[in-house]
């Protein structure tokens, strides 16, 4: 088994400007790169779990959706990082299985390649991010903070144990990796 670092991508690989699709529009959050490097040499595959809804919405296409995340991939390559693999749910419908808070794309990716969901971390900047990631048994959680407001959840039965640790930057968050 191994060990995976789940990353939610709008608003915690790139800045969150709305529904973003064009590799012109894609802007890297600040120390994205030290973090996906540290928790890389620590022995974390590296995995995106992130809704897209702008496909259901018709805001972008599915293709311009792949082309994105490509760039996305390529750029982490050139910082020497592995991208293992990237997972989206492009459904607008809340009880699709893969749509976060729900843990389709998490449970699909432990497994796909055997991932160990004890040993393994996930960092979002939302709450409904960790949840996901807590429904499909991996406890390790890291918020990280931003002036976005958290949309509140109907059912959190994790308590305050849903959120493991919080960082205000991804720089901060390097400490949290084991």
């Amino acid at each position: 088994m191994i060990k995976a670092l789940f990353l939610d991508r709008d608003g915690t690989i790139n800045i969150d400007t709305g529904y973003v699709y064009k590799k012109e529009d894609f802007e890297f959050l600040d120390g994205i790169f030290e973090f996906a490097l540290a928790a890389q040499e620590k022995g974390y595959a590296l995995i995106v779990a992130s809704n897209q809804s702008g496909v259901a919405r018709g805001f972008y296409s599915l293709e311009e959706m792949n082309l994105c995340n490509a760039y996305m991939k390529e750029e982490f390559a050139k910082h020497n990082i592995d991208i293992l693999d990237i997972f989206c749910a492009t459904a607008l419908d809340e009880n699709d299985p893969d749509r976060k808070p729900n843990p389709g794309m998490f449970l699909k990716a432990i497994a796909k390649y055997d991932i160990d969901p004890n040993s393994s971390i996930s960092i979002g900047d939302s709450l409904r991010d960790l949840l996901a990631s807590k429904r499909a048994g991996i406890e390790n959680t890291i918020l990280l903070e931003n002036t976005k407001p958290q949309k509140p959840l109907n059912e959190n039965e994790f308590g305050s144990s849903l959120v493991s640790a919080k960082a205000a930057n991804l720089r901060e968050a390097i400490k949290f990796l084991d």
